[in-house]
């Protein structure tokens, strides 16, 4: 604390809560840091230590192109890439090239984006990073240049792609010219994708206007920074425009993932390892693994006799629906946490939102990359709320559509886990298209050209369900149920009275034994005991070992065929 005392007394800094000191000597240059959002003064040291992130509030600092590069990758794998491109004043606007030449002498930059080839973790990436120092890092001709540039190449050595984005938009002084720029970009990433490859753009404070409309929101997985400002047009034009006052975290990276327009927010420490995994799970050699994870099972499961081991007394239709309800019966999440390794979850639909009743991202089998894709019910009234009782929104049905085809493009197999009541109902799920949503999935998974299991593991209400069920095979858990509607509901319609559920359970056809022997289903997953966690470890290691025979059985066949044996399992009904 006398250290402390002496350096105030030494430096004429004022200590928070006391008079001022007598002034003394100017603090050296650098040393202390003020924090834009808390006002504090901070040590340059411990921000520093802290991922450049402020000591006092967790604000994030802006970071410079080098310090970003020197976070993230191996220790001398960087090689720069488009320093030869040359600049151009495409309107001749006064006094442009002296303002570029003062801007590189200030901030030792060529231009306004870093670009070149590194690793992360041992994975080969084309990474950018976008420097706000260089005015604004606004994106002119050479921005793009370099951006295209890099796409090109990467798609040409089959390399993903990494962008730190961050800018005020398109640059002023290039006029129509810059504007060219986010058609050339989005061109280059959209043959980058054609090609299978992956992009991930990390967005940072601010990415706004030109940018955030091409290159910062087309990538396959969209990160950001806690805090970033995210937005195209700017708030203060909004206010300025509409006269309109913004609420409370309008534009930030918080905001866009609750509207479903970004998969993750990543913290900066955790910046690093969060990429090296996801060029892990994206990488076409783990898929290597598939063969030799798959035949250490055998090809045909046996289906096992549980029934008779314990002599137990066949339940009836309502009582299995009474056990698919119970609370305590385990989640999808339950399943992915016991089942996969490495799962990384992605959110959102890309258009509205991002809905709590279905859950997917992707994980690893054995050392195999899936997508996961299940809809979720809660275990007590605060998380049912929150994820509408397993009821998607027309915005989950699209989310689980836009993993589906990520996963596609990946060639990695999709597993769905299935357990709702049926699809959300009302106004706002009629306004933004629930029939719509939920039919392009039905049409869309019809014709995916990778492997897909679903499982039944609780309810399979109705439309809601299929939804996620158009699948080469589909599964059941012995004590779930499948069925057009619930029993109240067909009790409603056909006999216009709901208290005869338990009757309507008995004559629907919806327990796992009967869809079996109707053909609609493949494999009922046995429960000895009614799924809980006391008994899901023994559960879902039958179910583990019966994926990968899936698995096995489906790495010989074509895409189309893939493709055509699910149209025709369909039409047979």
């Amino acid at each position: 604390m006398a250290i402390f005392k002496s350096m105030f007394k030494k430096t004429g800094y004022i200590k928070i809560g006391s008079q001022p000191e007598e002034k003394g000597p100017s603090v050296p240059d650098g040393m202390w840091l003020k924090c834009s959002k808390c006002k504090k003064m901070v040590y340059r040291e411990d921000v520093k230590e802290k991922f450049y992130t402020c000591p006092k509030c967790g604000d994030y600092f802006r970071i410079k192109a080098k310090t970003r590069l020197r976070l993230l990758l191996d220790k001398g794998s960087f090689q720069e890439w488009g320093t030869d491109i040359e600049e151009k004043n495409p309107i001749d606007f006064p006094e442009y090239e002296e303002k570029l030449s003062d801007t590189r002498r200030k901030t030792g930059l060529k231009e306004a984006v870093t670009i070149g080839k590194g690793s992360i973790c041992g994975w080969e990436t084309v990474i950018g990073v976008c420097d706000a120092r260089f005015l604004m890092s606004s994106m002119g001709y050479v921005v793009g240049e370099r951006i295209t540039q890099a796409f090109e190449q990467a798609t040409e050595e089959k390399l993903p792609v990494i962008l730190f984005c961050c800018s005020g938009g398109a640059r002023m002084q290039e006029g129509i010219i810059s504007l060219m720029q986010m058609a050339k970009t989005a061109a280059a990433i959209r043959r980058h994708s054609d090609a299978g490859l992956l992009y991930i753009p990390v967005l940072t404070d601010p990415t706004t206007g030109g940018v955030t409309a091409s290159f910062a929101m087309l990538g396959d997985v969209i990160l950001a920074e806690p805090g970033a400002l995210i937005g195209f047009a700017g708030p203060r034009v909004i206010r300025q425009t509409t006269g309109e006052k913004l609420p409370d975290g309008f534009q930030r990276a918080e905001f866009l993932l609750e509207k479903g327009m970004i998969d993750a927010i990543i913290e900066r420490k955790s910046m690093r390892e969060e990429l090296g995994k996801l060029l892990r799970l994206h990488n076409q050699k783990a898929a290597e693994t598939f063969a030799s994870k798959a035949s250490m099972f055998q090809t045909d499961p046996i289906e096992e006799k549980h029934s008779d081991k314990e002599n137990k007394k066949e339940k009836s239709a309502w009582e299995r629906v009474e056990l698919s309800r119970s609370p305590a019966r385990c989640t999808v999440g339950d399943y992915i946490d016991q089942i996969f390794e490495d799962f990384t979850e992605l959110h959102g639909d890309r258009c509205f939102g991002d809905d709590g009743a279905v859950i997917g991202g992707i994980a690893t089998l054995s050392g195999i990359p899936v997508t996961v894709i299940g809809q979720q019910k809660g275990k007590n009234t605060r998380e049912n709320i929150r994820c509408n009782f397993g009821m998607a929104s027309p915005e989950g049905y699209r989310k689980a559509l836009r993993l589906m085809k990520q996963a596609e493009k990946f060639h990695r197999p999709i597993i769905c886990f299935v357990d709702t009541p049926g699809a959300a109902c009302g106004i706002g799920a009629e306004e933004r298209g629930q029939g719509r949503a939920i039919a392009e999935n039905l049409s869309e998974m019809s014709g995916l050209k990778v492997p897909v299991l679903s499982i039944v593991i609780g309810e399979g209400g109705s439309g809601g369900a299929l939804a996620l069920a158009v699948a080469n095979e589909v599964w059941m858990m012995e004590n779930a149920t499948y069925s057009i509607l619930s029993p109240e509901g067909f009790a409603s319609i056909l006999w216009k009275d709901g208290k005869r559920a338990k009757e309507a359970a008995g004559i629907m056809k919806i327990t796992a034994k009967d869809l079996k022997e109707l053909g609609v289903i493949e494999w009922i997953v046995p429960e000895v005991e009614p799924a809980q966690k006391k008994n899901l470890e023994t559960i879902t290691g039958n179910m583990k070992e019966h994926m990968l025979c899936f698995l096995e059985k489906q790495e010989e066949k074509s895409e189309d065929q893939l493709a055509i044996e699910r149209y025709e399992r369909f039409r047979r009904y």
